[in-house]
């Protein structure tokens, strides 16, 4: 199968480097690499100019915001499946995009999701907090809780009977996308339980408490449009959730990586 990996950027020098790098030094054989720049004005351009051998479609203009660059990309997007990598994170590993195809072959799925990491800016190997999604199910939408989005490999036909993202929410397009895929029109999905993005912190949902407030009221009303009875309160209620996940996961998941590298010694 083929697959297709969009990257949205814009104004990305620090990053958008090692992104690209992330995806072209894949071991799988066949992927269509778009990359949608949004009229950046800080010599990101000049970096991906290197790369344009290594990129089968690049454009560079104003648009609408990040889902917009992504739907963009969906439109040119000829793989059998596609999934997205954002300007700020990398590939856990060479292998990740043969590891999804696998799991869609195996399980024939339409959709496979695994876990993220949020890593330290400053030392890329210092892992600050890992998002699983294995304990993911669709009635977890009522409560916030959705694949780790930037993990997920999803057929591009599937997209096509569904729809793109819907450009009206600024921050919760990517839950109500998924959410309208798996919930909604029960598209079969399989959880991969590996690693399989890297990001740094600071997106664009979780950078402030005013942006987290906005996602939250955006993902109540996406809720409602859809039927699905739920309150802030219940939306809230993951977070402590996630910081019991990062006291408890995290060290045990940190111990265990050293644990391998004294045995690798």
């Amino acid at each position: 199968m083929r697959i297709s990996i969009i990257t949205a950027v814009k104004n990305r020098t620090a990053t958008i480097r090692h992104t690209i790098e992330s995806v072209i030094g894949q071991d799988y054989p066949d992927i269509q690499y778009i990359v949608i720049d949004g009229g950046s004005v800080d010599g990101t351009v000049d970096i991906i100019d290197n790369y344009r051998t290594k990129i089968d479609y690049f454009t560079s203009e104003p648009d609408g915001g990040v889902y917009d660059a992504l739907n963009k990309g969906l439109k040119i997007a000829q793989g059998d499946i596609v999934g997205f990598l954002h300007s700020d994170d990398f590939y856990h590993h060479h292998r990740v995009v043969r590891l999804a195809v696998d799991a869609i072959a195996h399980h024939q799925a339409d959709i496979v999701f695994g876990d993220i990491v949020f890593i330290d800016p400053c030392r890329l190997n210092h892992i600050l907090r890992i998002y699983r999604s294995h304990r993911f199910h669709p009635d977890l939408f009522a409560q916030g809780w959705m694949p780790a989005h930037p993990s997920c490999f999803i057929k591009r036909e599937v997209y096509e009977h569904y729809g793109l993202f819907k450009t009206c929410y600024k921050l919760a397009s990517d839950f109500e996308l998924l959410l309208r895929f798996i919930k909604i029109n029960q598209v079969k999905y399989c959880y991969l339980p590996e690693i399989l993005v890297c990001m740094r912190p600071g997106g664009l949902s979780n950078r402030s408490l005013a942006n987290r407030w906005t996602n939250n009221q955006e993902i109540l009303q996406i809720c409602r449009e859809q039927n699905i009875p739920t309150n802030l309160l219940r939306l809230l209620a993951r977070y402590p959730a996630k910081l019991c996940e990062k006291l408890t996961w995290l060290p045990a998941y940190q111990g265990m990586r050293k644990r391998k590298s004294v045995i690798s010694r």
